[in-house]
């Protein structure tokens, strides 16, 4: 597990599984909101967050974090594993709801927290599951069969995974 491709809906733990990831692994993380959008949350234009997209995934090692459908398939190429964070989405909604009463709104550089909540955001994670998980199910069959797909529908199950790979790279 060198490259690795976190998906999932708004609020179903990305950043915190890229980041432990990034740790047991020794790989750098990027949080893709974090290329995305500036400290003002402009966008980048999407040719130039393609291009950049790219150019992370040609690197020996990465874990990167971030849903942005038009660009999965760059991701998923390059990967040889596919984290994909299937949770439910009032497990989603309650997880963005906290991590916005933790973090406040805005970004956060340090801990990779982007938070930007409104009614377009629980719009998004209430509807996820129905709208968005079959398109990106559809792109994992079509752009990874050749990487190991790891489907979490829990925070246990994301948890026991974790600790899973914690004692696989413990390993000599």
């Amino acid at each position: 597990m060198k490259k690795v491709a976190i998906i999932g809906c708004g609020g179903s733990g990305k950043s915190h599984v890229a980041r432990t990831l990034g740790r047991l692994l020794d790989a750098p993380v990027t949080h893709l909101d974090a290329v995305f959008y500036d400290s003002d949350w402009n966008e980048l234009p999407m040719q130039a967050f393609e291009a950049r997209q790219r150019e992370l995934v040609a690197e020996p090692s990465w874990v990167i974090d971030g849903n942005y459908n038009s660009t999965l398939p760059v991701r998923l190429h390059a990967c040889d594993t596919v984290v994909f964070l299937d949770l439910p989405a009032v497990t989603c909604l309650w997880g963005a709801l906290s991590r916005q009463l933790r973090h406040g709104a805005g970004q956060n550089q340090a801990t990779g927290v982007y938070n930007r909540m409104h009614w377009g955001v629980i719009r998004y994670i209430s509807t996820y599951r129905k709208k968005m998980r079959p398109k990106v199910l559809r792109k994992i069959d079509e752009h990874a069969q050749h990487a190991t797909v790891v489907t979490l529908t829990s925070r246990r199950q994301v948890r026991r995974w974790l600790t899973q790979v914690a004692a696989d790279q413990a390993r000599p």
